[in-house]
C-alpha cells in the first residue's frame, strides 16, 4: 500500500489536493475542535474552501447533540455552517428508523439510551420514544425494580427498537430495561460505537463504551448507524447527491473517519493529527487503515 502524502507546509501539494475534490466530508470533534476549544485557523479554512466552490458536509458521530445543537456550537465558535450541512449519528439513526425500518404500529416505539440530541432527531422524524432524558430512568435501581422489569410492569409493550448512543447518565436500571427489551425481540441499533470521545484536550469514554454493558449482556453488537457504517454514507449521498470520486473524507480517527471514506470508495481521505490517531498508527508497516493524505491540523490547508 502506498504511503500517504504529508501535506503540511507543501503549498503545491495542497493546491493539487484541493483541485481533486468538489466535496469535503468533515468530522468535527478532533478535527475542528476539542470540546469548546477551536483549533487554529478553522473558520478561515472553512471560508477558503467555500470561496473555491467546495461543498461541505459536517459528519459527526457525537449523538448527544442534534443538528440544531451543532448549529449553535458552530455559531458560538465562529465557524460558518448551516443546519442542513450537519449530518450527525442521531439524525442518521432517526432517518433509518423512520424511513427504512418503518415499523408498523403499535410496536414502533424506541427505547433510548442517550441524551437529548437523539430525542430531538427522533421528534423531527415523528418517531415515538421512551427512556432518554426522562428523570424516571435516571435513578438507582431498587429491589422491587427487578421483579417489575422481569414481569413487564416497567416496560412499554410498544417498544420495538433499542437505540444506544452516548449517555452521560448510564446506570444499571437503564441497562436492565434495555436488556429486557432486546430479550423480547427489540431491534438493536446504535448511533455509533466509538470507544472514546475527544473533549477538553483529552479523551473520555464514547458511545461504544457507554453501551458496552448491554452489548456484553445480550451477546451481540448493535447495528451502528454512524461512521464507518455505510448505511450512513448511503444516507449522506442520498441527501447531498455528490460524486464519490470527487469527495474527500477529513477526520482524526482511523477506524471510523478514515475507514468510512475508504469503505465508501471516496476519491480520497485526509487524516489530521489533532485528535485520536497519530501518524505512527498508519505509517507503521501493516497498518490496517491508511489515509491517502495527512497533515498536522486542518488549518494547514491555508498553506
Amino acid at each position: 500500500m502506498a504511503q500517504p502524502k504529508y501535506l503540511t507546509g507543501d503549498k503545491a501539494g495542497i493546491e493539487e489536493f484541493l483541485s481533486r475534490f468538489d466535496v469535503f466530508l468533515f468530522d468535527c470533534d478532533g478535527v475542528l475542535w476539542s470540546g469548546d476549544h477551536i483549533y487554529d485557523k478553522v473558520p478561515e479554512t472553512i471560508e477558503m474552501l467555500r470561496s473555491k466552490g467546495k461543498q461541505l458536509v459536517f459528519v459527526t458521530n457525537n449523538s448527544t447533540k442534534s443538528r440544531a445543537d451543532y448549529k449553535k456550537k458552530f455559531d458560538k465558535l465562529g465557524i460558518p455552517a448551516e443546519v442542513d450541512e450537519v449530518f450527525g449519528s442521531s439524525y442518521s439513526a432517526a432517518v433509518y428508523i423512520a424511513r427504512i425500518l418503518k415499523l408498523p404500529a403499535p410496536k414502533n416505539k424506541v427505547f433510548v439510551l442517550g441524551e437529548s440530541g437523539i430525542e430531538q432527531e427522533l421528534d423531527a422524524e415523528g418517531v415515538q420514544y421512551v427512556g432518554g432524558t426522562d428523570p424516571a430512568y435516571r435513578r438507582d435501581i431498587e429491589p422491587e425494580d427487578f421483579t417489575n422489569i422481569a414481569n413487564g410492569k416497567l416496560l412499554d409493550p410498544d417498544v420495538g427498537v433499542v437505540l444506544a448512543g452516548l449517555d452521560f447518565h448510564v446506570n444499571y436500571l437503564k441497562m436492565a430495561i434495555a436488556f429486557q427489551y432486546l430479550q423480547r425481540g427489540a431491534i438493536y441499533l446504535a448511533t455509533n460505537t466509538d470507544s472514546t470521545l475527544p473533549m477538553a484536550h483529552g479523551f473520555f469514554p464514547g458511545a461504544g463504551s457507554a453501551g458496552a454493558g448491554v452489548e456484553k449482556a445480550i451477546g451481540r453488537a448493535p447495528l451502528s448507524l454512524g461512521k464507518p457504517s455505510q448505511a450512513m454514507m448511503d444516507a449522506i449521498e442520498g441527501k447531498f447527491h455528490f460524486d464519490r470520486k470527487r469527495t474527500c473524507m477529513v477526520g482524526d480517527r482511523l477506524n471510523t473517519d478514515i475507514q468510512f471514506g475508504i469503505d465508501g470508495k471516496l476519491g480520497g481521505t485526509l487524516a489530521v493529527l489533532t485528535g485520536v490517531s497519530k501518524k505512527q498508527d498508519f505509517l507503521t508497516e501493516g497498518a490496517p487503515t491508511v489515509p491517502t493524505t495527512y497533515m498536522d491540523s486542518i488549518g494547514d490547508l491555508m498553506g
